[in-house]
């Protein structure tokens, strides 16, 4: 019995990859200009809405999954949405720590931007 590979490869075109690529540089150059503004406690809330564009950006075109099998953009989906919950609980204790133990209230760096009020 013989097997055939239905599976067609795609081809895309190469200004869609220089798009992405420029579409990277400029996402770049705004994490880099947002580093220089104080947001707050948003400073990592920001940084890493960006950074999780660019990396979807990535896995979608250079790693073809827009193009793949959905099973995989959903495995992709999921991780991000358990990192996002694990970072969130994670930021939600370091920055609520003094609330729950007056002992560690103390910042472990007391320069650090992210305890300016």
């Amino acid at each position: 019995m013989e097997q055939h590979n239905t599976a067609t490869p795609h081809v895309l075109p190469l200004s869609l990859y220089f798009t992405v690529a420029g579409t990277l540089f400029v996402l770049t150059g705004i994490t880099v200009a947002v580093s220089f503004v104080h947001f707050g406690e948003f400073n990592i809330i920001v940084a890493m809405l960006i950074a999780t564009i660019k990396a979807s950006l990535v896995a979608l075109y250079f790693m073809h999954l827009k193009y793949d099998n959905k099973l995989f953009m959903a495995v992709f989906l999921s991780s991000l949405i358990f990192l996002g919950l694990f970072l969130t609980l994670t930021m939600t204790d370091t920055m609520h720590r003094g609330d729950i133990d007056p002992i560690k209230e103390h910042p472990i760096k007391k320069e650090a931007i992210i305890y300016d009020k």
